[in-house]
């Protein structure tokens, strides 16, 4: 991995990170908080993923990054990206926003992929998201995997994409459509 490939993930993803801080709905961001994360080419461990330090949070009514752009910031979101580029090498960024009902059925007139996996299914001593994401990438990889969650455990939407900018704009294209409904 290069130092230019490095560099240019993370220009990438600090520009994902202001144009969701700018322009996406703040409802959008989970209670957990939020991270978007972009794999090297080639990336098999999350050391190879950068993703926002601390997650992006609401502060005043807008997204917030907690923290800087880095690598290795993201265990739970970039293992979503790393499942999925087993499966498709060019989808190495993927993000999570919150769970509603709203926002799949926006999704789904929007005619995003969209698959589902149901945490009680999760077999004893697997991760949930290496588990769940290859249940929905036995085919090819959805735009969109979520699922509604489980004791302890929130309801998520997981937005996956080739880089950040096909991401942001799914989000940003999610958040205008539910806005406008609301």
């Amino acid at each position: 991995m290069s130092a230019e490939e490095r560099a240019a993930v993370l220009h990438d993803l600090e520009n994902a990170v202001k144009a969701i801080c700018s322009a996406m709905d703040s409802s959008l961001v989970p209670e957990v908080g939020m991270n978007i994360v972009f794999a090297l080419q080639n990336a098999t461990d999350p050391r190879d993923v950068a993703g926002v330090e601390g997650r992006i949070v609401r502060l005043k009514g807008k997204p917030h990054p907690v923290g800087g752009i880095a690598f290795g910031s993201s265990d739970h979101v970039a293992r979503i990206a790393l499942t999925a580029m087993r499966h498709d090498p060019t989808i190495r960024c993927a993000a999570n926003i919150r769970f509603s009902g709203e926002a799949i059925a926006v999704a789904e007139e929007m005619m995003f992929d969209i698959c589902s996996f149901d945490r009680m299914n999760e077999p004893p001593g697997t991760r949930t998201m290496d588990w769940g994401v290859e249940q929905c990438c036995t085919d090819e990889v959805p735009d969109i995997i979520y699922d509604r969650g489980a004791v302890g455990k929130e309801p998520m939407i997981r937005i996956l994409g080739e880089d950040p900018g096909v991401v942001v704009h799914n989000i940003l294209m999610l958040s205008r459509r539910i806005s406008d409904t609301n």
